[in-house]
């Protein structure tokens, strides 16, 4: 059976066409992160756990702050502490990678700082999930918190409607919730950055 000319022709121009590449999760992911740049937001812890009962009771803010094609440099300010700030970087082969960084009010870098880990697998532009990394499950072990080698953190974004920030292991679990649609006033940058 012979096939009609319209069709051969319909088909020949179908295998031509360029079908545009679907962007990696990981991609959409940092897209929605990076689109939050230059705003500030506030939230609240939304878990019980005893732990947390003083940053619960604290104002908490997230402030977008410097965004490039590389990084995402994010301060996370609990009350008048404003010596915290989560990065999520792209990594030179692909992938992400979520790093903590503590400093004290002089700007002087707490003991244990620097420590986060790689997207794990793709993920979805929804959530991307974090555990801890070798170096990381090191400076926990050295700075004698080896509970935390266990760390899983996690960002989820729901763009216009909130960004949650997890932290999980055996035996504890904490979740702040930031509203995203209604961007807060910036606190001051953090370590006295001016």
């Amino acid at each position: 059976m012979r096939m009609p000319i319209a069709l051969a022709s319909l088909l020949a121009l179908a295998a031509c066409a360029v079908v545009p590449r679907s962007v990696p999760s990981q991609e959409q992911f940092y897209a929605r992160l990076r689109a939050l740049c230059g705003h500030a937001y506030e939230g609240r812890v939304v878990t019980s756990e005893e732990a947390d009962r003083e940053m619960a009771a604290a104002r908490l803010v997230i402030q977008v702050r410097s965004c490039s094609d590389d990084a995402l440099v994010i301060p996370f300010h609990v009350g008048n502490d404003h010596g915290r700030v989560w990065i999520v970087s792209r990594q030179p082969g692909g992938g992400l990678h979520l790093s903590h960084e503590h400093r004290r009010a002089d700007g002087s870098e707490e003991a244990v700082s620097g420590y986060g880990g790689d997207a794990a697998g793709p993920g979805n532009p929804r959530r991307q999930e974090f555990p801890a990394d070798l170096a990381s499950r090191d400076l926990f072990v050295r700075e004698n918190t080896p509970a935390s080698i266990t760390n899983v953190w996690a960002i989820e974004i729901v763009p216009g409607h909130l960004l949650a920030y997890e932290l999980r292991r055996p035996g504890r679990f904490f979740r702040a919730e930031f509203d995203l649609a209604h961007p807060a006033a910036a606190p001051p940058p953090p370590w006295g950055e001016r």
